[in-house]
């Protein structure tokens, strides 16, 4: 017989409850439309042709994902995360790309307009999606 109680087995699986991933799934969605909200105030200061028609593109996604996060629930939940991390560190990764070896024929500057601020926004939202989608998964039950 052991002498573990079973709170103190550090392999055992913990469960979250279910303010906790409440709490996140909302910070994940803040995160998400923020995102989408500079890439759709780009739009409408300025941005157009290829770059704009992209901007657009990921403005709908983040709400699209926005809404999926704080309305699905079990694995379709835990698909929306998946996805809206992916989304958000592909968008990342797209900007400093930009910023490095130029996009698409698009180069970009960290003094551009909200570069910072994306840059700050999207690799905070990537955390807190990572956070969503670990407590997500494990407040999910296993098939």
């Amino acid at each position: 017989m052991s002498s573990q109680t079973p709170a103190a087995d550090p392999l055992r699986r913990r469960t979250v409850s279910g303010r906790t991933v409440m709490a996140w799934r909302i910070l994940s969605v803040i995160a998400l439309l923020a995102m989408g909200a500079i890439h759709l105030y780009l739009v409408v200061d300025g941005v157009g042709g290829l770059l704009g028609t992209l901007f657009v593109l990921n403005a709908v996604g983040a709400l699209v994902l926005a809404i999926a996060v704080l309305v699905l629930h079990g694995p379709l939940l835990s698909l929306a995360t998946v996805l809206s991390l992916v989304f958000m560190v592909g968008t990342l990764l797209a900007l400093v790309l930009a910023l490095t070896v130029g996009l698409f024929g698009i180069h970009e500057v960290v003094s551009g307009k909200l570069v910072t601020t994306t840059l700050v926004l999207e690799s905070v939202g990537a955390v807190i999606l990572a956070v969503t989608v670990a407590l997500v998964r494990r407040s999910v039950p296993a098939r």
